[in-house]
């Protein structure tokens, strides 16, 4: 057999993730010939790294697969150099792969508190008062078990209830 890329064990989004723009030069030579090529085969795994990451956080998703969807129109109308476009995708696969330091307040310190607080419309208060109704009402196997289930929604219910003022 031979070797026909550096990949290691790492996907391609993990080694721009490490490598920046270096990583390109780990993909195989019939491919990293063609700019178009390159470009194409890492838009492809981002549009993947999204498709798959959506569910756990749909609204910061959607951002970020709309920040993709500018870069690639970016490049297919040539307003970016594969230099800058390189940069960019670099760019948008750290931020994939974390947030962006300060882009979330600091109790937001965790995967669930950000998906709660970009999904409950960025309210600082609201996200921490459901993360702590889910953590204080959850019991073991909840997910599976309707009764736990119903506990936990009634605690979310009741923390929605507490943080959002009454419509009159």
């Amino acid at each position: 057999s031979k070797k026909i890329s550096a990949f290691d064990d790492l996907s391609l989004i993990q080694m721009i993730v490490e490598r920046g723009a270096d990583a390109v030069e780990a993909l195989p030579e019939g491919i990293r010939a063609n700019r178009e090529s390159v470009a194409e085969v890492i838009e492809n795994n981002v549009r993947r790294l999204i498709i798959d990451e959506h569910p756990i956080n749909p609204k910061y998703y959607d951002r970020m697969s709309e920040l993709l969807d500018a870069l690639i129109e970016e490049r297919r109308q040539g307003a970016l150099d594969y230099a800058a476009y390189l940069a960019k995708i670099v760019e948008l696969t750290w931020q994939l792969k974390g947030p962006v330091a300060g882009a979330y307040p600091a109790a937001v310190d965790n995967p669930a508190r950000r998906a709660l607080y970009d999904n409950l419309g960025r309210d600082e208060a609201l996200a921490l008062a459901v993360d702590a109704a889910v953590r204080a009402s959850a019991q073991d196997g909840w997910r599976s078990n309707p009764f736990k289930l119903k506990i936990v929604r009634n605690a979310i219910r009741g923390a929605l209830n507490d943080t959002v003022p009454a419509r009159g």
